[in-house]
């Protein structure tokens, strides 16, 4: 049975080193390498097509992307204005037709209406977004919009014409118009599935489509295999319910904050960012890593659990127990982070039935974080004080209120773009 399109997928171009053009002009036809922090051993989290065409991409070390591409141009990223401008693009789209759901800073998708599905007028419907965020956000800023039978082949149709393109991947064309990609131009297949086809014989996009479901089932160990081969036919197939399984942050840090006195305040920031998150995505956690990237040695890290909680007070005395047990305590450190996991659903969760037990517990010196002394009372005021912060940073922005451990920190790990987390509109960086 013919399969009608269903979905139109947008996907921003080079999203970040686009912004950083669009708000310097003198950047616009120039290699332009987007960094997390301005240090030579940082990375590329972004690079304009002119960098490209170096073999600059996302990951390339600074000093690598400099020698590979001369001229280039490395800013400093702008998360605050990636956030705004992506709003804007969100808007433009919506004006066209509805966007169903945003996947990414970069990313979302338009379900097509029964009387929307005519090639040529989703080809019309393509054009009329390009103009509308060439018009109403910048013609610097270019976006690839693909359309197919499901969600997934709207994606793989939107990189098929990159940069600036327009593709459409009929029912009728299938499975003969992908056979031109590689297994890697697919959405779940990295280096390590690549590697893992081949020894299936998959070895080309025109075996992916050959492959009978069974032999997808064998290679991918179970039912994404199943879910595959039924996407690449154009069946429309429900998302897998999926669990958050951590929650965190990381920072590179400067040359100038890399001493132990400097970097512990910046992980307190990490942390309590994180128990924000945390809270407003209405979990719990029950384990928190730190992971240390040393200047000269192997990186670090270390766990420990708790009673679950979502509170930031016994959070910070979890992190700063295991600070204190850190190797080399004098050694200048290059990256911080901290990640929640063990995490549940604050409406899943199971209180403890003796919790003054577990805080005895804790004084006794097992695994869990709360802090010494404390009563069921004591979690009672760290929540309603987290709330109230919480409702205070949410109206006034993040830095009018802060920890006293943030103090030292307040203008350092600004805001960073998780890609699948996007902060509303008007949200002030912290």
């Amino acid at each position: 049975m013919e399969h009608p399109l269903t979905a139109l997928f947008v996907d921003c171009d080079s999203y970040f080193a686009s912004v950083e053009q669009h708000l310097d002009p003198a950047l616009r036809g120039r290699p332009v390498g987007v960094a997390p922090v301005m240090a030579e051993t940082s990375c590329c989290i972004a690079a304009s097509y002119e960098a490209k065409a170096f073999g600059v991409k996302t990951g390339t070390r600074i000093s690598d992307a400099r020698n590979m591409c001369p001229g280039i141009v490395i800013v400093e990223a702008k998360p605050p204005e990636y956030v705004r401008v992506h709003h804007q693009v969100v808007a433009a789209v919506e004006d066209c037709i509805h966007v169903e759901a945003v996947l990414s800073i970069d990313e979302m998708w338009a379900w097509l209406p029964y009387n929307l599905r005519e090639p040529a007028t989703v080809e019309a419907i393509g054009k009329k977004i390009k103009a509308a965020v060439a018009r109403d956000v910048s013609p610097v800023i270019k976006v690839s919009i693909g359309a197919g039978p499901n969600r997934y082949l709207a994606k793989i149709a939107s990189k098929m014409r990159k940069p600036d393109g327009l593709f459409i991947i009929e029912h009728s064309q299938l499975p003969d118009i992908l056979h031109p990609l590689k297994l890697r131009d697919f959405t779940g297949i990295g280096s390590s599935m690549e590697a893992r086809l081949q020894s299936f014989g998959i070895r080309t996009v025109e075996r992916l489509c050959d492959a009978t479901k069974p032999e997808l089932h064998k290679a991918w160990g179970g039912v994404l295999g199943d879910r595959l081969w039924h996407l690449l036919r154009g069946d429309e197939i429900p998302d897998l319910p999926s669990n958050r399984k951590s929650l965190g942050h990381s920072h590179v840090l400067p040359p100038d904050s890399r001493t132990p006195d400097k970097a512990w305040p910046i992980l307190c920031k990490l942390l309590h960012k994180a128990c924000e998150r945390l809270r407003a995505e209405h979990l719990l956690t029950g384990s928190l890593t730190l992971q240390l990237g040393f200047v000269r040695g192997p990186s670090w890290s270390a766990d420990a659990h708790t009673v679950e909680t979502d509170t930031t007070l016994t959070l910070m005395h979890l992190m700063e127990r295991l600070w204190h047990d850190r190797p080399e305590p004098g050694c200048l450190i290059q990256k911080v982070g901290v990640v929640l996991t063990r995490l549940c659903e604050q409406g899943n969760h199971t209180p403890q039935l003796f919790q003054d037990a577990g805080d005895a517990n804790a004084n006794a010196g097992t695994a869990t974080g709360t802090p010494p002394g404390t009563t069921g009372t004591d979690t009672d005021k760290h929540q309603r004080l987290d709330a109230a912060l919480d409702k205070l940073r949410a109206r006034y922005g993040r830095k009018v209120i802060y920890y006293g451990s943030v103090q030292e920190s307040r203008d350092e790990a600004p805001m960073r773009i998780a890609f699948t987390h996007i902060p509303d509109a008007g949200v002030e960086g912290d």
